[in-house]
């Protein structure tokens, strides 16, 4: 079983001490990030409220936790010789055909998934579409570019959490081989990035008006369901790059596409529509039962792919 670049073999001891290590570190610089707004009792009010100025700089401070996390014990803890980019997997795939077409792939994988989402909420009567009247071609197209924009201009932020999660966390914790291992692994590194969020969740971050008992369960769902899909992206292309482009477009304009297509007059509420809610559930675990009986979330099926090219010399 290899991760593109595979991880040598720690004493058990030292593999527990570098886990410990990144989860504290990652979940104290979340808490660190988001005590201003904790301090003054910050609620998000409802779906449609955008982040203040203090909102943006504490939910950016966060996001490079994992990451910050991440480089530290791969420098201090682990010290086995390998490169950090290396070990968290920080590079793209070659050539460069192969680089963007790995991507372009979360964008299309993601905006399929939402627009799915969007559909089911509508036959289930939780989503409040728009009447065609309200939207046209000309309109669509100008906020979609704008969205694509928004959310290339955000990738940073997102790499300070994949960088985290898929560059470190995942593999670490893909121990054993075989079904359970595996079953593990997902289980874990999703409940982990779930419950990172706690602080947000309190404040009603992704689920506002949701108290925090309803709101914790259901982005543990979300995040066990959703991180296979990631997992997918940056097996398939050893890189941790298509990664972070399927969570920024599932964070940003998939969030933004929901309100784009709402009623503009209707309450918006993430547990009912949306890749959070129900019936995101029900469309990325399809994905990701697809997913699983192709084989295509064992690192192994993708040895090949992803083994070091030969060389030939003159």
């Amino acid at each position: 079983m290899t991760l593109s670049t595979p991880l040598r073999p720690a004493p058990p001891a030292t593999r527990r001490r570098a886990l410990l290590v990144y989860l504290g570190l990652a979940y104290a610089g979340m808490w660190a990030a988001m005590s201003p707004l904790l301090a003054t009792g910050f609620q998000r009010g409802n779906a449609r409220e955008e982040p203040g100025t203090l909102e943006q700089a504490c939910i950016a401070a966060a996001m490079f936790a994992p990451a910050l996390a991440a480089i530290l014990v791969v420098r201090f803890v682990e010290r086995d010789g390998t490169r950090v980019r290396d070990a968290l997997a920080l590079r793209l795939p070659r050539p460069l055909t192969r680089a963007l077409l790995a991507c372009l792939l979360p964008i299309g994988v993601l905006a399929a998934l939402t627009a799915a989402v969007i559909a089911l909420g509508t036959l289930a009567g939780t989503y409040p579409l728009a009447g065609p009247d309200t939207l046209t071609a000309g309109g669509v197209a100008e906020w979609a570019l704008q969205g694509l924009i928004g959310m290339l201009v955000s990738l940073p932020l997102f790499f300070g959490e994949e960088l985290g999660w898929q560059g470190f966390l995942f593999p670490r914790l893909l121990r054993a081989d075989g079904t359970a291992g595996l079953i593990r692994a997902y289980v874990l590194t999703g409940s982990a990035f779930a419950l990172w969020h706690l602080p947000t969740l309190l404040m009603g971050g992704q689920y506002p008006g949701r108290p925090w008992y309803l709101a914790v369960p259901a982005l543990t769902v979300s995040c066990i369901l959703i991180l296979p899909v990631f997992t997918w992206l940056r097996l398939r292309s050893g890189s941790v790059v298509p990664a972070v482009f399927a969570h920024a477009f599932a964070s940003t304009l998939s969030v933004a596409t929901l309100k784009e297509f709402a009623d503009p007059d209707a309450t918006l509420d993430p547990l009912t529509m949306g890749l959070a809610g129900w019936p995101g559930w029900a469309v990325t675990g399809a994905f990701v039962a697809f997913l699983s009986l192709t084989g295509r979330l064992r690192p192994t099926y993708y040895d090949k792919r992803n083994a070091p090219r030969p060389t030939t010399a003159l």
